[in-house]
């Protein structure tokens, strides 16, 4: 990976780890290591969106994390979910042939079901020993199922779920899958850096396939509200609702949509 401009210079591969993400967050202390990728076969404590656990087979799955400290105008979690989860999509068609779709916030969908799950973390990197001014910084997890079975979800309990192995009928390479990805990643953040803000949006809008339908938005109170989607960026979205007002939304406002 020679080549990588961006993400994955460094890449740090571990058999077992708690939570890529937490590894990651020990590093986050130096700039210097803007772009790591941290990998590992099993996490014993992976967690997802809300706290949840994230669990995963041992060598099943790409597990991954790149520490990252993006300029100011790539310094949102709702940026760099989409940029994560319209990656992730890229990939999945280029090693199965079939799209993907995104579900509000956080999830990439194959065929109706999770197949990946994108979680964000953000801090301040305190300087230590010499190392570069404090700035912020950002952790973006990704777990994605390649050689999950059908046993494996049931046990979980995960009847939603799929692995592109349940897809495409044999097992992959989660090897390889994960170094195509890493590329892909390397390859759309230099995007992102050169301006092509406008088009991950679109793109992670076309996605999500809800513009202009109605929806159910879940907010983080648990309350439910209905109308229909108007617009939708990384800013938040606007829902019309029954009396024909609009009512906008940010995006930490905005647990679920469907």
């Amino acid at each position: 990976m020679d080549t990588l401009r961006h993400i994955g210079r460094r890449h740090i591969h571990l058999d077992v780890t708690d939570s890529t993400n937490s590894r990651a967050a020990e590093l986050a202390h130096d700039p210097a290591y803007a772009g790591t990728v941290i990998t590992a076969d099993l996490q014993v404590q992976g967690r997802g969106q809300h706290g949840r656990v994230w669990q995963s087979p041992v060598g099943a799955n790409v597990l991954l994390s790149a520490l990252l400290f993006p300029p100011p105008q790539l310094r949102r979690p709702a940026v760099l979910t989409a940029w994560a989860a319209v990656v992730v999509g890229e990939t999945i068609l280029q090693v199965t042939g079939h799209q993907t779709s995104i579900k509000w916030p956080n999830d990439v969908l194959l065929r109706g079901k999770k197949v990946c799950g994108i979680l964000i973390e953000c801090g301040v990197a305190r300087a230590v020993g010499g190392a570069a001014a404090d700035g912020p910084y950002f952790i973006v997890g990704i777990g994605l199922n390649v050689n999950q079975s059908a046993e494996d979800f049931a046990q979980s309990d995960l009847p939603d779920a799929t692995s592109l192995s349940l897809v495409v009928g044999q097992p992959l390479d989660v090897k390889g899958i994960t170094r195509l990805l890493i590329r892909n990643l390397d390859a759309e953040y230099d995007r992102l850096l050169a301006g092509g803000l406008a088009e991950l949006e679109a793109c992670w809008a076309w996605r999500l396939g809800l513009a202009g339908r109605p929806v159910t938005v879940e907010l983080m109170d648990a309350t439910e509200v209905r109308g229909r989607l108007v617009a939708l960026g990384f800013g938040g979205l606007q829902l019309e609702l029954a009396d024909g007002t609009v009512r906008p939304y940010r995006p930490e406002e905005v647990r679920h949509m469907r």
